[in-house]
């Protein structure tokens, strides 16, 4: 077989043989694609990195890992951000940064501190 034995079913590619030693050879097709969404939400996901700076500042670098209870705080704090944007205050009136970044932020730390959570007790 050649490197060029692949077929597609259902948008998802499935090679019958690839020989990884082939110039061009890329064994990545089961692997997630971060460009799809590091790439595609640029915008977003620098806005969550100021929200990042902005209370590494307040508090301290990395200090958001060791908060007690922080799945349930920081999914506490999603909410409060999504609610005070829905009720029409788009920007947070201490950072001065979207309430939307400041959801997306939290709900990133409840996700992190999740799957650390699950990985030191499997």
């Amino acid at each position: 077989m050649k490197q060029s034995d692949i077929f597609e079913d259902d948008n998802e590619t499935i090679y019958s043989y690839i020989n990884p030693h082939v110039p061009g050879a890329k064994l990545d097709s089961n692997k997630p694609d971060l460009d799809l969404v590091l790439g595609d939400f640029s915008k977003a996901l620098m806005e969550v990195g100021k929200i990042g700076t902005f209370g590494a500042k307040k508090y301290s670098e990395h200090g958001w890992l060791s908060v007690p209870d922080g799945q349930r705080r920081y999914s506490s704090a999603m909410w409060r951000h999504i609610f005070q944007y829905k009720e029409g205050q788009k920007l947070d009136l201490e950072s001065g940064f979207s309430h939307l970044a400041h959801a997306a932020w939290n709900a990133l730390a409840v996700l992190e501190l999740y799957l650390r959570n699950k990985e030191t007790n499997e």
